[in-house]
């Protein structure tokens, strides 16, 4: 089907997978599904096709992309030196929403890298991806350099409609459905011998470690960049507060702003209920999984200010406390 902001194709049908590899194989861009988020993907083995991301979002070229790949054999066109540790975590969590930090191949994908000598490697488990990676390598591509589909710092899009709606007419939109883990994947450095943790997701330290036989370290000073990680990031056009359940009720009883959308697990009801209220889920993984599209509906429904109750504070939350943290320090406290 066509809309009037991008060619976007079913997913499930071979012929629009194929249609869609042979876009990429010719080195233009395409919106694709993941189970994480939706991706705007160009083949990572051209600087030049990863330039037009870059242009196309709007994001600095020094901002690092992961490559999307196939499986290990599409991960070793990219990375060296795949340590045991690597090797214990694609065992344990490929495909599915893990980003890797290896040693790059030198020669190949600097563009993707944002310049570093190091390289994200995902292999998502969305079956459309999957479909279409196997398209790909058969022309000769074997990974997708492919951030979020949406312009740089803004809400990622987890429905082929979300991306149509970011970009110009023209790009090509692969159509997998509504993501089902809704959050960007967990980023882990294994280049420099250690464990450590770049930006969270749905995996948990916990999990990470387990399958790692190590200790999960926070960054240092000489942490390769990541995606995902800047200050002020994923932000809807509202304004966003975070608050804890108190402080959200207290300023519920005083002035509210004209146009306030409130995002929480805790339930109003008569006179105390907001004009604008959607429920979080009590689940972190469920609440993962909406949240992006909540801030793009509330964004759609024409609030001006969302007021997000702050998630517990428990490992498997991880995930959703950096988006909303994130998306909330792109706007400064009053």
């Amino acid at each position: 089907m066509t809309t009037a902001s991008a060619r976007v194709l079913d997913g499930h049908a071979p012929d629009a997978v194929r249609a869609t590899a042979r876009v990429l194989a010719a080195g233009e861009l395409a919106g694709v599904p993941t189970e994480t988020v939706y991706g705007l993907a160009a083949r990572a083995d051209q600087d030049e096709a990863v330039a037009k991301i870059f242009a196309a979002k709007g994001r600095p070229s020094d901002h690092p992309l992961i490559v999307h790949v196939l499986d290990e054999q599409g991960a070793r066109v990219f990375g060296q030196d795949l340590s045991p540790v690597a090797h214990r975590l694609i065992e344990a969590f490929w495909p599915g929403p893990l980003t890797l930090i290896v040693k790059r191949v030198p020669g190949i994908a600097a563009a993707a890298a944002g310049g570093q000598d190091t390289v994200g490697l995902r292999c998502p488990s969305h079956p459309v991806f999957r479909a279409l990676m196997a398209e790909c390598r058969a022309l000769g591509v074997e990974g997708l350099a492919a951030p979020s589909a949406n312009r740089f710092g803004r809400v990622s899009p987890t429905t082929a409609a979300h991306v149509a709606d970011e970009f110009d007419p023209g790009l090509t939109v692969l159509d997998g459905g509504p993501c089902d883990v809704g959050i960007e994947s967990t980023i882990v450095d294994v280049s420099r011998g250690g464990l450590v943790l770049l930006r969270p997701g749905v995996l948990t330290p916990a999990q990470l470690e387990a399958a790692a036989g190590l200790a999960l370290h926070a960054p240092d000073a000489q942490a390769p960049r990541a995606s995902g990680t800047l200050a002020a990031h994923y932000a809807p056009r509202a304004t966003v507060r975070l608050m804890g359940s108190e402080a959200l009720q207290a300023a519920l009883a005083g002035d509210r702003p004209a146009g306030l959308a409130v995002y929480s697990r805790t339930s109003f009801d008569g006179t105390g209920a907001p004009a604008l209220h959607r429920a979080m889920p009590a689940q972190a993984r469920a609440a993962a999984r909406q949240l992006f599209a909540v801030l793009r509906e509330l964004d759609a429904a024409g609030a001006t200010e969302i007021w997000i109750e702050a998630p517990p504070q428990e490992a498997a939350w991880d995930g959703v406390r950096d988006r909303l943290s994130r998306a909330a320090a792109a706007f400064p406290p009053r």
